[in-house]
C-alpha cells in the first residue's frame, strides 16, 4: 500500500486542533527539534488534565545485537501493541508519553519476567498539519524496568520469592513499583535523555514484517538508547538478587538489556484521536503497575524474538535451566 498523502493525513485529524505550539509556544522561545532544551521535562501522570489528543503507538518494533558489535546476531521483536501513547493538547504541547512493555515467560520456573521501557520524564511538541517527516519532536528520559510475576501463585519458585520478599521488607522486584531499574544514555553515550525522531531508524534495516505502512500507520518515529548498569540498591543483598535477575533475563531474552547494548526501536502510530481523560488515567495507571494478563497484555501479544530472516531466537536451554536452578538454590540459602 502507498504511503498516505498529506490530504489523507489532514482528513484524519479530528475536530478541535488549534496548533501553533511548535512555532510559538506560550512563554517559551521556540522549539525546533534540536532546541527542546527550552522545554521542561514533565512527569507522565502530572498533567493528564491538559491532554486533549493522542497518538497510539500501535506497533513498537525493537532491535538489538545478542553479541555487541556482531551484526550477524541482530534480533528483532515487536513488544506488546497498543500500550504506548503520545498525549498532547490542542496547541501541540506534549504532556505524556507512555512506552512499551513485554513479558518473557520461563516455563520451567512458572514465572514471567516483565520489561517496560519506563518513561521518567518527557518534553516535546506535535503539529498534526505538518509533513510526515516534521510531525513531532520529543525527548524522553527512560529507565528500563524488570520485575517478576506469576500465573501460578502456588508455584514453588514464586512461593520462595514471596517468602524472601517478606523477609527482606518487600524490596524484591515482584511488582513494577519495586522493579529492577536500568540506566540508559542517548545514542551518543552522554545525554541522560533519548530523542524521539521522525522516520524509521536509518542505520539498521528492519525486516518487511516490521513495516506497518499497510496496517494504516499514520506516522513512524524511532528511538535509540545505550543500555547501562543496574540502578544500585542501598541493600547489598537486594542488589545481588537484582544482578542475578538481570543475568537470568538476558539469557532468556537474547541479551536485550546487557550493558553497552544499543537498543533501537521504531514506533508506528495510528492517526490522532480525541482523549477521554478518565480513560487515559485508567490506561496509564494500569500499565504503570503491570503487564500481567497470562503473560500478555489485554490489547494483544507482541512477537517472538527472531533474526532478520524470521528464524526464532532459541536460548541455550541447558544454560538457562542451570541458571534457574542456581538462582533457586541461592534463594533457598537466603531463607535458611
Amino acid at each position: 500500500m502507498d504511503q498516505p498523502t498529506n490530504a489523507d493525513q489532514q482528513s484524519s485529524i479530528p475536530a478541535g486542533w488549534v496548533g501553533g505550539f511548535s512555532q510559538n509556544p506560550p512563554d517559551q522561545p521556540y522549539p525546533e527539534p534540536d532546541l527542546l532544551s527550552s522545554l521542561k521535562f514533565q512527569d507522565n501522570l502530572d498533567n493528564i488534565s491538559k491532554i486533549n489528543r493522542m497518538l497510539r503507538a500501535r506497533w513498537p518494533e525493537f532491535s538489538w545485537e545478542v553479541k555487541n558489535g556482531d551484526s550477524s546476531t541482530r534480533m528483532y521483536q515487536m513488544f506488546a501493541p497498543d500500550i504506548s501513547r503520545l498525549g498532547y493538547d490542542n496547541y501541540g504541547q506534549v504532556w505524556s508519553i507512555i512506552c512499551p512493555q513485554q513479558g518473557v515467560y520461563f516455563p520451567s520456573a512458572g514465572v514471567t519476567m516483565n520489561i517496560e521501557v519506563t518513561v521518567t520524564g518527557n518534553r516535546g511538541w506535535i503539529d498534526e498539519m505538518a509533513p510526515k517527516n516534521e510531525l513531532f519532536a520529543a525527548d524522553i528520559k527512560v529507565k528500563p524496568t524488570i520485575w517478576f510475576s506469576s500465573d501460578d501463585t502456588e508455584g514453588f519458585l514464586w512461593r520462595q520469592l514471596l517468602k524472601l520478599n517478606n523477609l527482606w521488607s518487600e524490596q524484591l522486584p515482584l511488582s513494577k513499583a519495586q522493579g529492577v531499574r536500568i540506566t540508559t544514555t542517548g545514542e551518543n553515550g552522554q545525554d541522560d535523555f533519548v530523542r524521539v525522531t521522525m522516520g524509521t531508524y536509518p542505520q539498521w534495516p528492519f525486516p518487511a514484517r516490521a513495516d506497518h505502512t499497510s496496517d494504516y500507520a499514520w506516522a513512524v518515529a524511532h528511538l535509540a538508547v545505550i543500555i547501562g548498569g543496574i540502578v544500585p540498591s542501598s541493600d547489598l543483598k537486594v542488589h545481588e538478587f537484582n544482578t542475578k535477575v538481570m543475568e537470568l533475563f538476558n539469557l532468556g531474552s537474547g541479551n536485550l538489556l546487557q550493558e553497552n547494548t544499543s537498543l533501537i526501536w521504531n514506533l508506528w502510530a495510528g492517526s490522532p484521536e480525541l482523549v477521554d481523560q478518565q480513560e487515559w488515567q485508567n490506561h496509564a495507571t494500569y500499565w504503570r503497575n503491570s503487564i500481567d494478563v497470562n503473560h500478555q497484555p489485554a490489547e494483544g501479544a507482541g512477537t517472538a524474538i527472531t533474526d532478520i530472516n524470521g528464524n526464532l531466537f532459541i536460548p541455550d536451554q541447558v544454560a538457562l535451566d542451570l541458571k534457574i536452578a542456581e538462582f533457586g538454590a541461592w534463594i533457598a540459602y537466603q531463607l535458611l
